[in-house]
């Protein structure tokens, strides 16, 4: 069932999603000295956006890169705008008080911008699971440091990111809805990002990068979390609304705040926990009525009939 393989695909991304920020910070911990969050995010958008074209190109030709343009470009300032929020965001506010304000706001962003662009309303279903993920995701923040609360920077930083994510969300929808495949919507939006983030990589310094932990890094940040990653993000998103996806990428938090108490060794409280649970409530409740919906939408026919929109 495509709505299943779907909602898998965007699951095991968010799980890959939330690798980056301790990547970031074992990295940091290994050079004895913070890597800089920007050059870190200019760079890795450089590199996933070369070898998302580059893959794409290969297997279809370089006439598969070419889509709407307005959404394209709009797409790739959400990529720019969100990989360097985000890493400045979980630089400055932590792990996972970073990943949860960034993440959180992204389901609201979508929605409303889904609202704008497609005159969609989203469902109750939908509004009820991220009120629900929201406040799961407050509770993690709120217990999430036993060093007090995020910094202001972290903080506008993350909530960039979430109206980044947002936006080149939205945008891939619509490349998809006008003839892109998900792989070409994504490597278009990634290669814009990338023309966009030259300039910042340079301007940040190649040389914070050059050691052999930083090369490893950062070829790590391209590979697994961004092209893996976003190809399976971009298989859901043309089988899934953009709010949906949203929602369901709340599992990166929960992976994120995890790997930061037990792998870089943050503080979370018992309330974090909970908010864990809660989160995780809100996904399973999401996954299981939009399957749900899957099944009553299948025409009741030999699935051989019905023809499958590929991509």
């Amino acid at each position: 069932m495509n709505a299943a393989a779907a909602v898998s695909a965007v699951v095991i991304a968010a799980v890959l999603f939330g690798t980056t920020g301790s990547a970031q910070a074992l990295a940091s911990r290994a050079l004895d000295a913070p890597l800089d969050p920007v050059a870190v995010g200019a760079a890795r958008v450089v590199l996933a956006g070369l070898l998302l074209c580059a893959l794409v190109a290969a297997r279809r030709g370089v006439a598969a890169l070419r889509g709407d343009v307005p959404a394209t470009l709009v797409g790739g300032v959400g990529v720019a705008v969100y990989q360097i929020g985000f890493l400045t965001g979980v630089h400055s506010a932590g792990i996972a008080a970073g990943t949860m304000i960034a993440l959180g706001s992204g389901p609201a962003f979508t929605g409303v911008l889904q609202w704008i662009v497609h005159r969609h309303r989203p469902d109750r279903l939908w509004l009820i699971a991220t009120a629900v993920a929201v406040s799961g995701m407050a509770l993690i923040v709120s217990g999430g440091s036993s060093s007090g609360s995020a910094a202001l920077l972290g903080v506008v930083a993350a909530l960039a990111a979430g109206l980044g994510y947002a936006i080149y969300t939205v945008a891939g929808a619509v490349l998809i809805e006008r003839g892109s495949r998900s792989d070409s919507a994504m490597a278009q939006m990634f290669g814009v990002g990338a023309l966009l983030l030259v300039p910042v990589l340079l301007w940040t310094g190649v040389s914070t990068l050059a050691s052999a932990v930083g090369v490893a890094t950062i070829v790590y940040l391209a590979l697994v979390p961004t092209v893996l990653a976003y190809l399976l993000f971009g298989y859901g998103l043309s089988h899934l609304p953009p709010a949906t996806v949203a929602t369901l990428t709340l599992t990166e938090p929960v992976v994120a705040a995890a790997l930061g108490v037990f792998v870089i060794g943050e503080t979370l409280t018992a309330r974090a926990g909970v908010g864990m649970a809660v989160v995780l409530s809100a996904l399973l409740l999401l996954a299981a009525g939009t399957l749900r919906r899957a099944r009553i939408a299948q025409p009741e026919t030999d699935s051989s009939s019905v023809p499958v929109r590929r991509r």
